[in-house]
């Protein structure tokens, strides 16, 4: 990309929490569909007939991805918000959800019946938390939980939390936004009884994303889109109708055939790949980029776990003094690094993050933190020019002032 000095320099793309790029299976299988694109489930030809046998598949190969159980379902939606409010839609009558305030929007304004609890200052306290919090709920109950924090990059501890939740026959929903780009997710190793992702996180196009889990629930909830689909047989009168079973019950109207196939995919070849590998690399990069921020004046890595806990490729830091918004804005047009600053759809947590770190609170008019996160193709460079980058516009006077 050409900067606004005029230098011509590659790109570094540090916002993967936000939309990680699309790979070259996301891309390849799409395109290898589009000459034979058709209606799913819809017709006898040779179009629909391969779209539909396509769909299947991209449900199958999703299964396996998330170690789907017999007795599960896989559900595509358009992204993880939408994944959960069609869970949030489909719990049965008087359900409590636990929740903690430190979670994405999407996992934190959809479910009714909330008990919100105080976002826990480590590992042993969310635990301990979540146990004392179902102590006194009677009847069915969810525990919704984030896998890795998308404003920390920290990793919840999901098993630990399951286990206490099932003890007291509350159900868990995971939201594996973050979590799946970065570690293998597997609803029996997790504990899980439902996950949600989204395929923009996952380096695959925006608009597919998935809920995977247990069917009881889903098949005794109303259809989350009546109609065409959702259906299997509708009568003369109002109110006749006899609702599909699984996924089909809640997928209704015409599927986004190749948001599935390219979601699909990716899931497919990271299956494929050594993720092992995959982790080391990404811990070195994270090594990297933590070190180097911490040489930063004025720049201040948050946490809500503290130091000692598992992290996927999320960097979080304060900037007192400093309006992340502007930093943002100039690094990206000075050097060619992506960023991304305000609140990441997580206020609660973010204005007590930002509070703790000495920077203004995060009120009306107010900017947050900036975040750094990375995945598959970054380079050792790419952490290297946003270290100095960042180095070099919070020592310059008014390259970042807040006002």
């Amino acid at each position: 990309m050409r900067l606004t000095t005029g230098e011509t320099v590659r790109f570094a793309h540090l916002d993967h929490a936000a939309s990680a790029p699309c790979v070259r299976a996301a891309a390849d299988a799409v395109q290898a569909l589009l000459p034979w694109y058709g209606s799913v489930h819809r017709g006898a030809g040779i179009r629909s007939q391969t779209s539909t046998l396509e769909y299947e598949r991209a449900r199958d190969l999703v299964a396996s991805f998330v170690g789907a159980r017999p007795g599960d379902t896989v559900v595509f939606t358009r992204n993880t918000t939408d994944a959960l409010n069609l869970l949030a839609r489909a719990l049965p009558p008087g359900t409590t959800t636990i929740v903690f305030d430190g979670e994405h929007h999407a996992n934190l304004l959809p479910w009714p019946r909330q008990r919100r609890l105080p976002c826990p200052d480590s590992p042993d306290a969310a635990v301990a938390a979540v146990e004392e919090a179902l102590r006194t709920v009677r009847g069915p109950a969810l525990l919704a939980v984030t896998g890795a924090s998308n404003v920390t990059g920290e990793v919840w501890p999901v098993r630990r939390l399951a286990d206490v939740a099932h003890a007291y026959g509350a159900r868990v929903v995971v939201d594996a936004a973050q979590l799946a780009p970065h570690s293998p997710v597997d609803l029996t190793a997790l504990g899980a009884d439902y996950l949600a992702f989204s395929g923009h996180k996952l380096y695959a196009p925006f608009g597919a994303g998935v809920l995977a889990g247990r069917c009881d629930w889903l098949d005794a909830a109303s259809p989350y889109l009546a109609g065409g689909g959702a259906s299997a047989v509708v009568g003369d009168r109002p109110g006749e109708v006899t609702w599909a079973a699984g996924a089909a019950r809640h997928e209704g109207g015409t599927p986004n055939l190749l948001g599935a196939v390219a979601l699909a995919a990716v899931c497919a070849a990271l299956a494929r790949a050594d993720r092992a590998a995959l982790h080391e690399r990404e811990q070195g990069l994270l090594t990297r980029l933590r070190d180097g921020l911490a040489r930063v004046p004025g720049a201040v890595e948050v946490g809500a776990f503290g130091g000692g806990v598992p992290r996927v490729g999320i960097v979080s830091l304060a900037l007192p003094g400093h309006d992340p918004a502007v930093v943002a804005a100039r690094l990206a047009d000075r050097y060619g690094v992506g960023v991304r600053a305000g609140q990441f759809c997580a206020h609660p947590l973010t204005r007590r993050l930002t509070a703790s770190a000495g920077a203004a609170a995060c009120g009306a008019g107010a900017t947050g933190l900036l975040r750094v996160s990375f995945g598959l193709g970054t380079r050792d460079d790419d952490i290297d020019r946003l270290v100095q980058a960042l180095g070099d516009l919070l020592s310059r006077p008014g390259s970042g002032d807040q006002g």
